[in-house]
């Protein structure tokens, strides 16, 4: 399909009422998102076709149907945060590489929605089971929505929504599920290719090592930008636990030279440049090689808080 079919595909589907809208307790997608699902998944969403495209899928996949101006305004006008000094520290170094970011993303308006992020759940500490304040990593998922979202206020909601349902362990204090994630990163990769999963190991590298930015900032670490929204499109429509195998298919990209250097670690200090197409479909067909109950754990390790 052209770029301008795909688009047109979307849009079909975008026009139609109600897509996306249904709460978040429904167990199914209602048929309006499974087609977005589908055609991110064979046709990917063409950016360069309609910019209009991503913002508004993503926000359907996110299920932020309310932008309330005043309640942004209200977090923004409290002035800096607790951690305002903590976030500054970081804010400058956001995708510091990257010029089209820079042109479109200052650092104002990363500081402003990550103060209002920490006014919100200030507010909200008596009534979640999980508290949420700025942590190491915040600022590098913070930038796609900044970056993507028409307007500081749909990138604060999306952002919001997006780190208390989708991946709230990630961001706790003591990174919970990061190292969850790493851990689990371990596990498939020795169901997967045992072979590089030993190499690794007699090189005393776990994922704990080599894999910790990838995981904690779900591949956006790894310019390009453009291909990190492309991966997280796919992300968005289908769960962030996918990133841990994300990150095992750009380990199997560049598996030969792995394999063949005595010191590995050279290589993965620095993955190569993203591309998400490959690392997508490589992720996909790994969903097939694990058994279910560690899929499972998979799934859950982003949100679940365990019981133990």
């Amino acid at each position: 399909m052209s770029a301008q079919a795909t688009a047109h595909s979307f849009n079909k589907i975008l026009n139609q009422p109600k897509a996306g809208s249904k709460s978040r307790g429904s167990a199914e997608f209602d048929d309006g998102t499974k087609k977005l699902r589908r055609l991110i998944l064979v046709e990917g969403i063409p950016s360069s076709v309609d910019p209009t495209l991503r913002p508004r899928i993503w926000k359907i996949l996110l299920r932020v149907t309310d932008v309330p101006a005043e309640t942004f305004l209200q977090y923004v006008a409290r002035g800096p945060c607790e951690v305002r000094e903590k976030i500054r520290n970081d804010t400058f170094r956001t995708l510091a590489t990257d010029r089209g970011f820079k042109e479109r993303v200052r650092e104002d308006m990363l500081v402003r929605l990550l103060d209002a992020f920490v006014w919100r759940n200030h507010d909200k500490q008596e009534t979640q089971q999980l508290g949420f304040t700025y942590v190491q990593g915040m600022n590098v998922l913070a930038a796609p929505f900044l970056y993507t979202m028409p307007s500081e206020l749909e990138a604060f909601f999306c952002f919001s929504k997006f780190i208390e349902e989708s991946c709230p362990l990630y961001v706790q204090p003591t990174l919970e599920g990061v190292h969850r994630g790493l851990k689990l990163l371990d596990r498939c990769l020795k169901i997967v290719d045992p072979e590089l999963f030993a190499h690794l190991r007699s090189k005393n590298l776990s994922a704990e090592i080599y894999a910790f930015p990838s995981v904690l900032t779900l591949c956006a670490c790894t310019p390009p930008l453009n291909q990190v929204l492309q991966l997280w499109d796919f992300l968005l429509a289908f769960g962030v636990h996918l990133n841990v195998l994300c990150v095992i298919a750009q380990l199997l990209l560049m598996r030969d030279d792995v394999m063949k250097s005595s010191s590995p670690m050279r290589l993965l200090r620095t993955f190569p440049d993203l591309e998400a197409l490959p690392v997508i479909g490589i992720a996909v067909t790994l969903v097939r090689d694990l058994p279910a109950e560690l899929y499972d754990e998979l799934v859950r390790h982003p949100y679940e808080i365990s019981s133990s």
